[in-house]
């Protein structure tokens, strides 16, 4: 755990290009699944994991500035959903710059700085920033699986 911590507080700290390139605002992204070592979950359109966070209230996030440099939001104003996922789940949030949150089910989505490449779950069931990070199933539920 005390190593897992030090590698987040490095990503903090590097995580500003990180995290501007990673959550660019784009009129369009597609969510999809795909087979992780915790099963089939949400991935993003670059094939990225996306979580969803326990202390998220409803459909508005509880994520910012330190916490949304080390899990940045999934934002786009027009997700559309991907084969097997249902798109009268897909949706979006106001974040408080205005910035629309891709939804799944209610949940805001994020990335995980850390996760380098498609398919890592380096966030599964981390406690981080006051909730816990779960990847999401196709009916919009946390996987509560370990890796």
């Amino acid at each position: 755990m005390r190593k897992f911590r030090l590698i987040v507080v490095a990503t903090v700290a590097a995580a500003g290009v990180l995290a501007t390139a990673a959550v660019a605002s784009t009129s369009k992204s597609t969510i999809s699944l795909r087979k992780t070592a915790v099963g089939s979950v949400l991935v993003a359109a670059n094939g990225r994991t996306v979580y969803l966070f326990t202390a998220d209230k409803g459909s508005k996030s509880a994520c910012y500035g330190k916490c949304a440099a080390a899990w940045p939001p999934l934002l786009s104003a027009k997700p559309t959903a991907g084969a097997g996922l249902s798109a009268s789940k897909l949706g979006t949030t106001k974040r408080k710059d205005g910035k629309l949150q891709v939804t799944y089910s209610g949940h805001p989505l994020y990335y995980f700085a850390p996760d380098k490449k498609a398919g890592d779950v380096n966030g599964q069931s981390v406690v981080h920033f006051g909730g816990t990070w779960w990847v999401v199933s196709a009916a919009g539920e946390k996987i509560t699986s370990k890796p």
